[in-house]
């Protein structure tokens, strides 16, 4: 969608305080599950224009999670995009990731991001769930607030954004899917105003489900077989972010912080 500068400016503005403020609400939500957590922020300046704030926590219960906000913007847009090659950009997103210590407790990811270049603006995103022991329950109670979140923006949105997830988290060297779904969209142009709200659903929905899981999950007990479980998971995990991860090579391309970029990696892998 061609718009005007101020138009732009002004979606800018509201996308930054959105991302920021969901930021610091995911690090007061993982805060609230293990209040005895170390929460680490650090801020980055990004040479070229932008930078952005990490915010990392770590403890007993949190293995580690992150929910960072970055803000970017240059002369010349990666060329990732044949059609947008060399054009001026401007970016901004949130990002989390949460890896639990319990095993029964599934990997949480949700990116939502706000692009221009040159005169073109678009959303995109996304959240899944990858469960090392999945539970019905919880896959399904993920699914059904997303798909509520997606039901007032379009009535395709949540079926072709969940078979859209089935494809985009798929690792083709092990023919497998990352973990068990949720949503991915990317280059929403059409009614810039509109997707902004579903945006902003879809973080709440993420929010909503995945610390209800995650209250529920923490309390149950482990052993050595469900911790090599969840190892194996992780490395799974890894190898998605590390080859196919569209965040990964974008920041990667954009010169972004490398701590930020690999801050999804969880501690412990096995392979």
């Amino acid at each position: 969608m061609v718009t005007t500068q101020k138009f732009l400016l002004e979606l800018r503005a509201k996308s930054k305080a959105y991302f920021q403020s969901l930021r610091d609400h995911l690090l007061a939500e993982f805060a609230a599950v293990d209040p005895k957590a170390k929460l680490e922020k650090k801020s980055w300046d990004r040479p070229g224009g932008g930078g952005g704030t990490m915010g990392v926590i770590r403890g007993p219960v949190v293995e580690k999670a992150g929910a960072n906000f970055s803000e970017v913007f240059g002369e010349k847009y990666p060329a990732i995009e044949g059609k947008h090659k060399d054009k001026p950009f401007y970016a901004t997103g949130v990002s989390t990731i949460a890896h639990m210590q319990n095993p029964h407790a599934p990997i949480g990811h949700m990116n939502l991001r706000y692009l221009e270049v040159g005169d073109t603006c678009w959303y995109g995103g996304g959240a899944d769930l990858t469960p090392c022991i999945e539970y019905e329950e919880d896959t399904s109670l993920f699914h059904k607030t997303l798909e509520k979140a997606c039901a007032d923006y379009s009535d395709q949105a949540y079926e072709k954004y969940a078979n859209w997830c089935k494809e985009y988290f798929f690792i083709k060297h092990r023919n497998q899917e990352r973990g068990v779904g949720g949503i991915f969209f990317d280059y929403l142009e059409e009614e810039p105003e509109k997707t902004f709200l579903f945006v902003q659903k879809v973080g709440a929905a993420y929010a909503e489900a995945f610390f209800s899981i995650l209250k529920k999950r923490i309390q149950m007990t482990y052993g050595d077989k469900e911790k090599e479980r969840q190892e194996y998971w992780r490395g799974r995990y890894v190898e998605f972010n590390l080859l196919y991860d569209r965040g990964t090579r974008f920041g990667l391309m954009t010169g972004g912080n490398l701590d930020a970029i690999f801050v999804s990696l969880p501690p412990k892998v096995r392979w």
